[in-house]
């Protein structure tokens, strides 16, 4: 039993070696920072310092947009290329694993990257049925008050991006059609804000979330 436990960890690791390194940060090379915060062993001390505050304006921006925070995501933050591929990184910036922790890389080290992949987890946690990519995208964009993808809040129209045609579903169309064309976050935020602002603000977010876990599709709701 040992045995054949082993060799399924191994697998894991392999396999899925963010989903390790979720579970065992210490195991790749990572070390506590503070409360469910994790990062390289040997960085600064005032890139630890950088590191914190980000991750604690991050979390306030979610916290604020939902009014309290139902998830509890660990997150990994790397200050190297070496360590992101090594806790199972790609290209991007930052990553939601699982809806229960988020992974950083060396380019997402700032509070719009951090707060848009704790959003993902945050919704997720509230939700027991999945909404379409694009809404929860452009949520994450909204929450993190991305500056790539929406205007500031004090113009009168937000929107960077507009379209009516369909945006994407699924993961894969939204990766697919993500890497197609560099606007597509900001199409996604564009009518989420709209819809929200339509319907009350955070709020419409929040009463979305009620009526989906009360069995309405997201469609209907």
């Amino acid at each position: 039993m040992v045995v054949l436990l082993l060799g399924a960890g191994t697998t894991v690791v392999l396999a899925f070696p963010s989903v390790a390194a979720t579970a065992c940060p210490q195991c790749f090379g990572l070390a506590r920072v503070e409360d469910g915060l994790y990062a390289e062993r040997d960085v600064s001390e005032a890139d630890r310092q950088r590191l914190i505050a980000l991750y604690r304006e991050a979390n306030q921006r979610v916290t604020e947009f939902y009014g309290g925070r139902e998830g509890s995501p660990t997150v990994l933050a790397c200050f190297t290329a070496e360590c992101y591929r090594r806790i199972g990184g790609g290209g991007e910036r930052g990553v939601a694993v699982r809806n229960q922790a988020v992974m950083l890389s060396p380019r997402g080290l700032d509070p719009v990257i951090a707060s848009h992949e704790l959003s993902h987890v945050e919704l997720h946690a509230r939700l027991d049925s999945p909404v379409p990519q694009w809404f929860d995208e452009g949520l994450a964009v909204l929450v993190s008050d991305d500056p790539r993808h929406l205007l500031p809040r004090s113009a009168a129209n937000r929107c960077r991006v507009s379209t009516s045609e369909p945006l994407p579903q699924t993961l894969d169309e939204w990766l697919r059609a993500a890497s197609a064309d560099e606007q597509m976050y900001a199409k996604a935020a564009c009518r989420v804000h709209r819809w929200a602002e339509a319907h009350g603000g955070r709020q419409a977010v929040l009463d979305l979330i009620t009526r989906m876990n009360n069995g309405r599709p997201f469609d209907a709701a």
